[in-house]
């Protein structure tokens, strides 16, 4: 199979590889620096950025505002002609003001999911910046076009279709999971998906390109994507256990040493279900059924302090910091077949030998 580059835009993606943002400081900008520069469309991630920032704790919002700056100047100075976008969560708390200080950064992309961006289009403005909503299923696909159709007379710059083994928060209820299990079951979603997405190209008579993630970690389940009318691919957990990656090293050797039953679906205070290692820290909140938080960062809209069952973002940056065994360490479904630590290269060498 011929392997074409992404047009999305104006902008053209040598390779047709999304590297999925990851937070709390996972992707960042040597990573997403690091993917642009081969020729994908690096990502970072505005989940904490700043949680290095000596006034984290005191301003969170402050300290992230800052380094999403600071992180897109580092990703385009490795990538000065690459494509460097930003994942932002519907669900974080200051959303709004996350997708202002990525236009003004100057980035070439959102990417924008855990929750439903209906609202992207007016919090961009007359920006130029491109926009691409996650979605898991045909009817968050209907409910995201239909919306911007009718509110904004716009269609989404590209969609990222996210299945059940991706990583991180995942866009289904639990019981769902169940139901997809098994990808030609997915596969039939996808297809809806995609005569939803097709019915508003003709409509504004342009080509609005795809990209399928989830569980995408070698060449085979590549070129199922792309068999299946993907233009791109996206692919985070591969990422992760790279040289380039922001994580720790004790983070990439997490994955290193985990087996395939580690790997679990976890409840997230998000209000989603997520996937990641358990650890003794799951461990700990599956026997305890609640971590109080000690700090609240103010960093998800319907999170309560007093009841939720661990501090995300407390529990994300010891991911980060490598305080494994105290951390919510978030993975792919494939995470455990990582061995060892490769190049950003390497990874998209092995997943599109095509280009080589």
């Amino acid at each position: 199979m011929e392997i074409q580059p992404l047009k999305i835009g104006t902008k053209m993606a040598k390779v047709p590889v999304i590297q999925g943002g990851m937070g709390v400081g996972i992707s960042l900008g040597n990573l997403a620096g690091a993917v642009a520069k081969e020729g994908g469309i690096g990502i970072i991630s505005a989940a904490q950025p700043g949680f290095k920032e000596k006034d984290f704790e005191k301003n969170p919002l402050e300290a992230n505002l800052r380094a999403v700056k600071s992180e897109y100047e580092k990703a385009r100075k490795l990538a000065p002609d690459g494509i460097i976008g930003f994942n932002l969560m519907v669900a974080m708390e200051h959303y709004e003001e996350y997708v202002h200080a990525v236009v003004e950064a100057g980035a070439d992309l959102i990417v924008s999911g855990a929750g439903l961006p209906t609202e992207l289009p007016k919090y961009v403005g007359d920006s130029d910046i491109l926009l691409a909503p996650i979605v898991s299923t045909a009817k968050s696909a209907n409910v995201i076009l239909k919306y911007w159709d009718k509110k904004y007379q716009r269609m989404p710059d590209l969609v990222v279709i996210e299945g059940p083994l991706a990583g991180g928060h995942l866009g289904f209820r639990e019981e769902q999971l169940d139901e997809y299990e098994g990808q030609a079951i997915y596969d039939q979603e996808i297809q809806k998906i995609k005569e939803i997405i097709q019915n508003y190209s003709d409509k504004y008579e342009k080509k609005i390109p795809i990209a399928i993630g989830g569980g995408i970690h070698d060449s085979e389940s590549a070129a199922h994507a792309f068999s299946l009318g993907a233009d791109a691919i996206q692919v985070a957990t591969r990422f992760v256990t790279t040289e380039e990656c922001d994580a720790d090293i004790r983070y990439k050797e997490a994955y290193l040493n985990a087996g395939k039953e580690d790997i679990v679906i976890v409840k997230s205070p998000v209000g989603m279900p997520g996937r990641a290692i358990l650890n003794p820290f799951m461990k700990k909140v599956k026997e305890q059924g609640r971590i109080a938080p000690v700090h609240c960062y103010r960093c998800l809209k319907h999170c309560n302090p007093g009841t939720t069952p661990y501090c995300i973002t407390q529990a994300l940056i010891n991911a980060a910091k490598g305080n494994v065994d105290d951390a919510l360490l978030f993975c792919g479904a494939y995470a455990y077949r990582a061995d060892h630590l490769e190049t950003v290269k390497e990874v998209i060498d092995s997943l599109i030998p095509e280009r080589v």
